[in-house]
């Protein structure tokens, strides 16, 4: 197998999960900046022209962050699961992750695009520019609604580190770089991640 790399939060998150997990990849960097997963032969492994891509030893691919962890994590017994071992696991894992993907990842992510990174994106994708301002809105009201949740709790779910802090921790890092820092009234979260990124994979 190996890995269709390139700068962002999405490689990001796979490469840590790969780091929690245990697992050494072959790593094939992709020009993100200069567009080159826009373009054949990268369209080829992914025609939906996004990073990463995980390339399994048949030829078959693999792409969407949490179906590539997903895959590495069911693949990969030695370690520790990120998903979860019971049904209840799993599904608190998918539940959360769904929850901070769709209200959180993606509200940020599109708020950087459609403002701070529409040069970049705008003959990439299509962009709403008057849409920046409330989708980072809408981001900071949901990372406060979960800080609320986060009393007490170790991590997203409860004292098991897992697939959904990975990809809010990915995502929460790339926020500061792109003007959309955590408010200081998360104190929850700001703790968490500050447990999160003392922890090796962190650094992935």
């Amino acid at each position: 197998m190996k890995l269709y790399n390139s700068i962002g939060p999405n490689p990001k998150m796979v490469r840590m999960f790969m780091k929690e997990k245990g697992i050494e990849l072959p790593l094939v960097q992709v020009d993100l900046m200069g567009g080159e997963n826009r373009k054949q032969p990268y369209l080829e492994k992914n025609p939906a022209g996004q990073m990463p891509a995980l390339e399994l030893d048949d030829g078959t691919f693999i792409t969407e962050i949490t179906a590539i962890c997903e895959y590495l994590d069911d693949t990969h017994k030695d370690g520790p699961s990120l998903i979860g071992i019971t049904a209840k696991e799993r599904a608190e894992t998918h539940m959360w992750t769904r929850r901070i993907d769709l209200n959180i990842v993606e509200p940020l992510t599109n708020g950087f695009r459609f403002a701070e990174g529409l040069k970049l994106f705008q003959n990439r994708i299509r962009c709403i520019p008057e849409a920046a301002e409330g989708l980072k809105t809408t981001a900071r009201e949901k990372l406060a609604w979960l800080d609320g949740l986060m009393a007490g709790k170790q991590f997203v779910c409860g004292d098991r580190f897992t697939m959904a802090d990975v990809l809010l921790y990915a995502f929460l890092e790339f926020a500061q770089t792109v003007r959309q820092p955590l408010d200081p009234a998360c104190k929850n979260i700001a703790a968490w991640y500050e447990r999160v990124k003392a922890r090796p994979s962190a650094s992935a």
